[in-house]
C-alpha cells in the first residue's frame, strides 16, 4: 500500500514527483533543498543557514506523516563542496541523538537543483 504524504510545510515539489511516500511503515521522502516553503524563495546566505532550512523542510515532511527525526533510519546528502562538510555535519547532527543517529551517506556531486549547495534526503520507520 503506497500513501502520498504531502505537507504546506515544506516546498511544493517542482517536478513529477511527491514530498513523501509511505509505503507500509516505510517513508521515502524526496531530496529537500534550501527552499523557504512559505517564499519559495531559496536560502542560500551560508551553508549553516541553507542545512538548517534543508533540515526544517525534512522535519515538516516528517511530521506530515507523523514521525520525528528519531525515526530516520538512513540518510543520504548530496553536497556540491566536499569542504563544506564540516559546516553541513554541525547543523544536521543538531537534528539527531548521536546515540541512535540513522546510517548515512555524503556524497559531493558535480551540480544539484537550482544550484544549491546541498540536498537531503531520508528514510523513516514506524
Amino acid at each position: 500500500m503506497k500513501k502520498i504524504i504531502t505537507t504546506t510545510k515544506a516546498p511544493a515539489p517542482i517536478g513529477p514527483y511527491n514530498q513523501a511516500v509511505l509505503s507500509g511503515n516505510t517513508l521515502y521522502t524526496s531530496g529537500q533543498i534550501a527552499l523557504n516553503p512559505e517564499t519559495g524563495e531559496l536560502v542560500l546566505d551560508d551553508i549553516k543557514i541553507e542545512t538548517k532550512q534543508v533540515m526544517e523542510n525534512l522535519k515538516a515532511v516528517l511530521e506530515a506523516a507523523d514521525m520525528t527525526f528519531e525515526n530516520v533510519i538512513k540518510a543520504s546528502i548530496f553536497i556540491s563542496d566536499m569542504g563544506e562538510f564540516v559546516n553541513i555535519n554541525d547543523v544536521y547532527g543538531s537534528y539527531f541523538n548521536e546515540a541512535t543517529a540513522p546510517a548515512r551517506e555524503t556524497v559531493q556531486v558535480a551540480c544539484l537543483p537550482k544550484n544549491v549547495n546541498v540536498e537531503i534526503s531520508v528514510i523513516a520507520v514506524k
